[in-house]
């Protein structure tokens, strides 16, 4: 019964400390550039190169939205 308690608090734990970081992340831009073997690379926004990017995804979503 113990051990069935403490993995329900270590459960509750994880998924508290997941629903808060991605609260954190939320409203943040970022690019995740994904290439063909599998590897990731964030950029943050603020470095040039992530800037840039997001300028082009934002005229593409007003292109998409017609605005």
């Amino acid at each position: 019964m113990r051990l069935r308690s403490a993995v329900g608090v270590a459960g509750a734990v994880a998924g508290t400390g997941a629903a808060l970081a991605a609260r954190r992340r939320r409203g943040r831009e970022r690019v995740e550039l994904e290439y063909g073997d599998g590897s990731m690379v964030g950029l943050e926004a603020g470095s040039t190169a992530a800037d840039d990017l997001l300028a082009l995804a934002r005229r593409a979503v007003r292109g998409a939205r017609g605005g």
